[in-house]
């Protein structure tokens, strides 16, 4: 073999070694992951989401939370994140979803919320019906200072935090020492869901705001509440983000204002409904469905979502906050009484959907029948309102002095 030959063959011999060479440093820098998330899910609305991502064998998740916005991060070692990004769409509390790859072993799960929340549980659990295991995040609805306490208890501990067990930390109010009295008032109606209509065209979403606004002053004139409103203008607001923006204000009471219609053009006065599965009387119950169906007027689907109680601490304090409800109920029911005229049977109850925060006192108050003129022509009074407004102000001031609330 001549020299020339020699050196060729010299030169294939070091360029396939170098080609091995390159194809296992490559092939040893590839990840490699135990694990792959094949399915995401997400349900629920603007009030709580559950997420749900499932994986062919057991994760171990870490997660964190972020502000500005209000985030939630996890990250999930050894995992391969094969997630269809139709899946993503946001829907209800969610308003982003996003995942990556934060090294190569570690993918990430970024979850963007439209407001602050707290994570009232996030755990692994295993598939009954297939292989594989599924991550289970439920996200509530919460205000800035639960957001914020829960980023204390991060910052305090390791700044991020493993599967947790179910926690006794659900974003639900706890003490407000030194805090004023807050009032959330819901203006029933809005946008293209314009309500009831009277006789003489009078529409409900008009005068439930219009109301709204008198006693929202009249309460901020007092000067011992915190007063807002789910809606200053006329705008369409899903049932879901109402009893979202309550919490979001850490409210200590809801009201919801509404005027309603009713076949029989007779009956008048008002009525204070309070929240229940099981509806008091008939009417109590078609009101509750002609309320419930609002969103759908606006196009937008309804899921129903039967979420499971996390313990019995979430039990106990809708116990507590449905007693708090009724208390404000008869208040209300006897301020009213001495002032305007009231239906027989005034405090009624049905499963209204705006009445469902579970740590908020919440009614839903019927000014009166827009379907009986009479009702009618007081509603579009202002002397009237100011008459309704100063008993309801009253039936706050009793209620937040029994809380220890007022002041």
């Amino acid at each position: 073999m001549s020299s020339a030959d020699e050196h060729r063959s010299m030169w294939r011999a070091l360029a396939a070694a170098a080609f091995l060479a390159l194809v296992l440093l490559l092939t040893a820098r590839a990840p490699a992951f135990a694990l792959e998330a094949h399915d995401f899910k997400m349900a629920g609305d603007a009030a709580r989401m559950r997420v749900v991502v499932n994986f062919d064998s057991e994760p171990e998740p870490r997660w964190f939370l972020l502000r500005a916005p209000h985030r939630l991060v996890i990250d999930v070692p050894g995992a391969r994140l094969a997630i269809n990004p139709g899946d993503l769409k946001a829907r209800g509390l969610v308003g982003n979803v996003r995942y990556g790859q934060v090294d190569a072993k570690t993918s990430r799960l970024i979850i963007e919320a439209k407001g602050p929340f707290v994570v009232d549980r996030l755990d692994i659990l295993p598939n009954e019906s297939s292989r594989g295991f599924r991550l289970v995040a439920d996200l509530v609805a919460a205000s800035q200072r639960a957001f914020d306490d829960a980023l204390s208890v991060q910052a305090q501990t390791t700044a991020s935090t493993q599967v947790t067990p179910k926690s006794e930390r659900l974003g639900l109010r706890t003490g407000r020492d030194g805090q004023r009295f807050t009032i959330v008032i819901d203006p029933g109606h809005g946008g293209i869901d314009g309500g009831a209509a009277g006789p003489s065209g009078t529409v409900e979403k008009d005068i439930t705001l219009t109301f709204a606004t008198e006693l929202r002053d009249r309460l901020r004139a007092d000067g011992r509440y915190n007063v807002f409103m789910t809606r200053e203008k006329d705008e369409f607001l899903r049932l879901d983000d109402r009893v979202r923006i309550a919490r979001e204000h850490e409210a200590d009471l809801f009201i919801s204002i509404h005027a309603d219609t009713i076949r029989l053009k007779k009956i008048r006065g008002a009525t204070v409904y309070t929240v229940s599965e099981k509806a008091s009387d008939a009417e109590a119950q078609a009101l509750a469905d002609r309320e419930n169906l609002s969103d759908q007027l606006a196009g937008i689907v309804v899921e129903e979502e039967n979420h499971e109680v996390a313990d019995i601490l979430v039990d106990l304090i809708k116990r507590e906050t449905h007693s708090f409800s009724m208390r404000f109920a008869r208040s209300l029911v006897g301020e009213l009484s001495s002032t305007v005229g009231l239906i027989n049977n005034p405090h009624r109850f049905a499963g209204f959907k705006v009445l469902k925060a579970p740590d908020v006192p919440s009614v839903l108050l019927e000014l009166g029948y827009l379907s009986n003129a009479k009702d009618e022509e007081q509603l579009k009074s202002a002397e009237w309102r100011g008459k309704a407004a100063g008993s309801i102000s009253k039936a706050i001031e009793m209620f937040a002095t029994s809380t220890g609330g007022d002041g």
